[in-house]
Protein backbone atom coordinates (compact mmCIF):
# COMPACT_ATOMS: atom_id res chain seq x y z
CA UNK A 1 0.00 0.00 0.00
CA UNK A 2 1.36 3.41 -0.96
CA UNK A 3 0.19 7.00 -1.14
CA UNK A 4 1.28 9.20 -4.04
CA UNK A 5 0.92 12.95 -4.45
CA UNK A 6 0.75 13.97 -8.12
CA UNK A 7 1.39 17.38 -9.64
CA UNK A 8 -0.80 19.34 -12.06
CA UNK A 9 -2.28 17.10 -14.75
CA UNK A 10 -4.24 19.74 -16.68
CA UNK A 11 -5.88 17.31 -19.05
CA UNK A 12 -2.72 15.33 -19.90
CA UNK A 13 -4.51 11.99 -19.79
CA UNK A 14 -1.89 9.89 -21.57
CA UNK A 15 0.90 11.21 -19.37
CA UNK A 16 -1.19 10.37 -16.31
CA UNK A 17 -1.63 6.80 -17.51
CA UNK A 18 2.12 6.52 -18.13
CA UNK A 19 2.85 7.75 -14.61
CA UNK A 20 0.33 5.36 -13.06
CA UNK A 21 1.98 2.51 -14.92
CA UNK A 22 5.42 3.59 -13.70
CA UNK A 23 4.38 3.68 -10.05
CA UNK A 24 2.40 0.45 -10.54
CA UNK A 25 -0.68 2.11 -9.11
CA UNK A 26 -3.14 -0.37 -7.61
CA UNK A 27 -6.54 1.25 -7.04
CA UNK A 28 -7.44 -1.43 -4.51
CA UNK A 29 -4.54 -0.77 -2.15
CA UNK A 30 -2.91 2.53 -3.20
CA UNK A 31 -4.10 6.11 -2.88
CA UNK A 32 -3.56 9.19 -5.03
CA UNK A 33 -3.50 12.73 -3.63
CA UNK A 34 -3.77 15.26 -6.45
CA UNK A 35 -2.73 18.89 -6.08
CA UNK A 36 -5.49 20.26 -8.31
CA UNK A 37 -5.72 21.55 -11.87
CA UNK A 38 -6.88 18.18 -13.03
CA UNK A 39 -8.26 19.72 -16.20
CA UNK A 40 -7.93 22.46 -18.83
CA UNK A 41 -5.25 23.45 -21.32
CA UNK A 42 -4.47 19.81 -22.18
CA UNK A 43 -6.48 17.86 -24.76
CA UNK A 44 -7.81 15.17 -22.42
CA UNK A 45 -9.77 17.02 -19.74
CA UNK A 46 -12.88 14.90 -20.23
CA UNK A 47 -10.90 11.66 -20.09
CA UNK A 48 -9.02 12.77 -16.97
CA UNK A 49 -12.17 13.75 -15.12
CA UNK A 50 -13.95 10.54 -16.10
CA UNK A 51 -10.98 8.53 -14.84
CA UNK A 52 -10.99 10.44 -11.54
CA UNK A 53 -14.72 9.95 -11.11
CA UNK A 54 -14.42 6.23 -11.83
CA UNK A 55 -11.58 5.85 -9.31
CA UNK A 56 -12.86 8.31 -6.70
CA UNK A 57 -12.62 5.73 -3.92
CA UNK A 58 -8.84 5.65 -4.45
CA UNK A 59 -8.15 9.36 -4.84
CA UNK A 60 -8.28 12.67 -3.04
CA UNK A 61 -7.96 15.89 -4.97
CA UNK A 62 -7.95 19.54 -4.01
CA UNK A 63 -9.32 22.20 -6.32
CA UNK A 64 -7.04 24.27 -8.51
CA UNK A 65 -7.70 27.54 -10.31
CA UNK A 66 -8.38 25.77 -13.61
CA UNK A 67 -10.87 23.44 -11.96
CA UNK A 68 -12.74 26.39 -10.46
CA UNK A 69 -12.54 28.30 -13.74
CA UNK A 70 -14.20 25.37 -15.50
CA UNK A 71 -17.04 25.43 -12.96
CA UNK A 72 -17.54 29.17 -13.51
CA UNK A 73 -17.57 28.77 -17.30
CA UNK A 74 -20.02 25.88 -17.02
CA UNK A 75 -22.41 28.12 -15.09
CA UNK A 76 -22.14 30.83 -17.75
CA UNK A 77 -20.73 33.53 -15.50
CA UNK A 78 -17.65 34.03 -17.71
CA UNK A 79 -16.73 33.01 -21.23
CA UNK A 80 -14.08 30.42 -21.92
CA UNK A 81 -10.59 31.76 -22.61
CA UNK A 82 -9.11 31.16 -26.04
CA UNK A 83 -6.56 28.84 -24.41
CA UNK A 84 -9.19 26.72 -22.64
CA UNK A 85 -9.72 23.14 -23.78
CA UNK A 86 -12.86 22.26 -21.83
CA UNK A 87 -15.57 22.34 -24.49
CA UNK A 88 -15.62 18.56 -24.96
CA UNK A 89 -16.12 18.22 -21.21
CA UNK A 90 -18.89 20.83 -21.13
CA UNK A 91 -20.65 19.12 -24.07
CA UNK A 92 -20.36 15.60 -22.67
CA UNK A 93 -23.58 13.77 -21.67
CA UNK A 94 -22.14 13.15 -18.21
CA UNK A 95 -20.85 16.72 -17.75
CA UNK A 96 -23.27 17.58 -14.95
CA UNK A 97 -22.34 14.47 -12.97
CA UNK A 98 -18.61 15.04 -13.43
CA UNK A 99 -18.70 18.75 -12.61
CA UNK A 100 -20.89 18.19 -9.56
CA UNK A 101 -18.33 15.73 -8.28
CA UNK A 102 -15.53 18.20 -8.99
CA UNK A 103 -17.35 21.02 -7.19
CA UNK A 104 -17.60 18.89 -4.06
CA UNK A 105 -13.82 18.55 -3.71
CA UNK A 106 -11.97 20.58 -1.03
CA UNK A 107 -9.38 23.35 -1.27
CA UNK A 108 -7.12 21.66 1.26
CA UNK A 109 -6.44 18.09 2.35
CA UNK A 110 -4.43 16.65 5.23
CA UNK A 111 -2.74 13.34 4.47
CA UNK A 112 0.08 11.50 6.26
CA UNK A 113 0.89 14.66 8.29
CA UNK A 114 1.13 16.69 5.04
CA UNK A 115 -1.07 19.53 3.90
CA UNK A 116 -1.98 19.35 0.23
CA UNK A 117 -3.06 22.57 -1.49
CA UNK A 118 -2.99 23.73 -5.08
CA UNK A 119 -1.10 27.02 -4.73
CA UNK A 120 -0.11 28.05 -1.21
CA UNK A 121 -0.93 29.47 2.20
CA UNK A 122 -0.68 33.03 3.45
CA UNK A 123 2.06 33.57 6.05
CA UNK A 124 -0.37 34.41 8.86
CA UNK A 125 -2.19 31.08 8.66
CA UNK A 126 -1.27 28.12 10.81
CA UNK A 127 -1.96 24.70 9.33
CA UNK A 128 -4.95 24.32 11.62
CA UNK A 129 -6.37 27.71 10.68
CA UNK A 130 -5.85 27.01 6.99
CA UNK A 131 -7.87 23.81 7.27
CA UNK A 132 -10.68 25.70 8.97
CA UNK A 133 -10.67 28.46 6.35
CA UNK A 134 -10.65 25.96 3.50
CA UNK A 135 -13.66 24.36 5.12
CA UNK A 136 -15.58 27.62 4.83
CA UNK A 137 -15.20 27.59 1.05
CA UNK A 138 -15.84 23.86 0.85
CA UNK A 139 -19.18 24.25 2.62
CA UNK A 140 -20.27 27.05 0.29
CA UNK A 141 -19.34 25.05 -2.81
CA UNK A 142 -21.41 22.12 -1.56
CA UNK A 143 -24.41 24.27 -0.64
CA UNK A 144 -27.53 24.76 -2.73
CA UNK A 145 -26.59 28.39 -3.43
CA UNK A 146 -23.06 27.59 -4.65
CA UNK A 147 -23.70 29.60 -7.82
CA UNK A 148 -23.69 32.82 -5.79
CA UNK A 149 -20.14 32.08 -4.66
CA UNK A 150 -18.98 31.26 -8.19
CA UNK A 151 -20.55 34.49 -9.40
CA UNK A 152 -18.52 36.53 -6.87
CA UNK A 153 -15.33 34.43 -6.85
CA UNK A 154 -13.25 36.29 -9.44
CA UNK A 155 -11.19 39.33 -8.46
CA UNK A 156 -7.82 40.27 -6.96
CA UNK A 157 -9.18 42.26 -4.05
CA UNK A 158 -8.80 42.15 -1.15
CA UNK A 159 -5.17 41.21 -1.74
CA UNK A 160 -4.40 40.56 1.91
CA UNK A 161 -5.86 38.55 4.76
CA UNK A 162 -7.68 40.15 7.66
CA UNK A 163 -9.42 38.12 10.34
CA UNK A 164 -12.27 40.64 10.23
CA UNK A 165 -13.11 39.90 6.58
CA UNK A 166 -16.62 38.62 5.95
CA UNK A 167 -18.81 37.59 3.05
CA UNK A 168 -17.53 37.26 -0.48
CA UNK A 169 -14.34 39.19 0.30
CA UNK A 170 -13.37 36.64 2.94
CA UNK A 171 -14.12 33.65 0.72
CA UNK A 172 -12.33 35.27 -2.25
CA UNK A 173 -9.09 35.81 -0.29
CA UNK A 174 -9.12 32.23 0.96
CA UNK A 175 -9.75 30.90 -2.54
CA UNK A 176 -7.17 33.14 -4.19
CA UNK A 177 -4.47 32.16 -1.72
CA UNK A 178 -5.10 28.44 -1.96
CA UNK A 179 -5.55 28.29 -5.75
CA UNK A 180 -3.59 31.25 -7.22
CA UNK A 181 -0.82 32.34 -4.84
CA UNK A 182 2.82 32.25 -5.88
CA UNK A 183 4.42 35.27 -4.26
CA UNK A 184 3.47 37.73 -1.55
CA UNK A 185 4.99 40.46 0.57
CA UNK A 186 6.29 39.92 4.09
CA UNK A 187 2.88 41.05 5.37
CA UNK A 188 1.06 38.63 3.09
CA UNK A 189 -0.08 40.96 0.30
CA UNK A 190 -0.62 38.77 -2.75
CA UNK A 191 0.66 39.58 -6.25
CA UNK A 192 -0.98 37.70 -9.12
CA UNK A 193 0.68 38.99 -12.30
CA UNK A 194 3.99 37.20 -11.75
CA UNK A 195 4.13 33.63 -13.09
CA UNK A 196 7.78 33.17 -13.95
CA UNK A 197 11.07 32.04 -12.45
CA UNK A 198 12.22 33.13 -9.02
CA UNK A 199 15.04 35.32 -10.30
CA UNK A 200 12.51 37.50 -12.11
CA UNK A 201 10.11 38.14 -9.24
CA UNK A 202 9.25 41.79 -8.50
CA UNK A 203 10.97 43.66 -5.69
CA UNK A 204 9.33 43.39 -2.31
CA UNK A 205 7.85 39.97 -2.95
CA UNK A 206 9.01 36.43 -2.22
CA UNK A 207 7.62 32.94 -2.71
CA UNK A 208 4.93 32.40 -0.11
CA UNK A 209 6.91 29.51 1.38
CA UNK A 210 10.01 31.69 1.94
CA UNK A 211 8.31 34.40 3.99
CA UNK A 212 10.09 34.60 7.33
CA UNK A 213 7.99 33.64 10.32
CA UNK A 214 5.42 31.79 8.20
CA UNK A 215 2.98 30.27 10.69
CA UNK A 216 2.67 26.96 8.79
CA UNK A 217 6.42 26.36 8.45
CA UNK A 218 6.40 23.33 10.76
CA UNK A 219 3.93 21.44 8.57
CA UNK A 220 5.03 19.71 5.36
CA UNK A 221 3.09 21.23 2.46
CA UNK A 222 2.64 19.72 -1.00
CA UNK A 223 1.49 22.01 -3.80
CA UNK A 224 1.55 22.63 -7.54
CA UNK A 225 0.42 25.59 -9.68
CA UNK A 226 3.88 27.04 -10.36
CA UNK A 227 5.28 25.26 -13.40
CA UNK A 228 8.13 27.77 -13.80
CA UNK A 229 9.33 26.81 -10.31
CA UNK A 230 9.51 23.15 -11.28
CA UNK A 231 10.26 20.35 -8.85
CA UNK A 232 11.23 22.07 -5.62
CA UNK A 233 11.80 20.13 -2.41
CA UNK A 234 13.25 22.03 0.52
CA UNK A 235 12.39 23.16 4.04
CA UNK A 236 9.17 21.20 4.39
CA UNK A 237 7.71 22.22 1.02
CA UNK A 238 7.18 19.96 -1.99
CA UNK A 239 6.35 21.69 -5.28
CA UNK A 240 5.21 19.13 -7.84
CA UNK A 241 4.08 21.08 -10.91
CA UNK A 242 6.80 20.19 -13.40
CA UNK A 243 5.09 21.54 -16.50
CA UNK A 244 3.86 18.37 -18.17
CA UNK A 245 1.43 20.45 -20.18
CA UNK A 246 4.29 22.49 -21.62
CA UNK A 247 6.36 19.48 -22.59
CA UNK A 248 7.92 18.87 -19.17
CA UNK A 249 7.34 15.98 -16.80
CA UNK A 250 4.43 14.70 -14.77
CA UNK A 251 5.60 14.07 -11.22
CA UNK A 252 4.53 11.84 -8.34
CA UNK A 253 5.86 11.84 -4.79
CA UNK A 254 5.45 8.72 -2.65
CA UNK A 255 4.64 10.08 0.79
CA UNK A 256 5.91 7.10 2.75
CA UNK A 257 9.55 7.53 1.71
CA UNK A 258 9.57 10.75 -0.39
CA UNK A 259 10.63 8.93 -3.55
CA UNK A 260 10.03 11.00 -6.69
CA UNK A 261 8.72 9.43 -9.90
CA UNK A 262 8.51 11.26 -13.22
CA UNK A 263 7.43 10.58 -16.78
CA UNK A 264 7.94 12.92 -19.76
CA UNK A 265 4.98 14.52 -21.46
CA UNK A 266 3.34 11.88 -23.65
CA UNK A 267 3.47 12.64 -27.36
CA UNK A 268 -0.33 12.71 -27.48
CA UNK A 269 -0.41 15.34 -24.74
CA UNK A 270 2.28 17.57 -26.26
CA UNK A 271 1.07 21.17 -26.34
CA UNK A 272 0.32 22.85 -29.64
CA UNK A 273 1.42 26.21 -28.18
CA UNK A 274 3.43 27.31 -25.16
CA UNK A 275 2.13 30.88 -25.05
CA UNK A 276 -0.05 30.25 -22.00
CA UNK A 277 1.69 29.53 -18.71
CA UNK A 278 -0.95 30.05 -16.01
Amino acid sequence: MATYAIGDIQGCFHSLQSLLKKIQFNPVSDKLCLVGDLINRGAGSLEVLRWMFEHQSSIVTVLGNHDLHTLVVAEGFVSAHRSDTIQALLDAPDAEELLTWLRHQPLLHFEHDHLIVHAGLLPQWTATQAQSLAGEVHRVLRADNYREFLKHMYGNQPAQWDDALTGWDRLRVITNAMTRLRICSQTGEMEFKFKGELVNRPDGYAPWFEISGRASADTPIIFGHWSALGLHIANNVYALDTGCLWGGNLTALRLEDKTVFQVPCHVDDAPISIHFVD
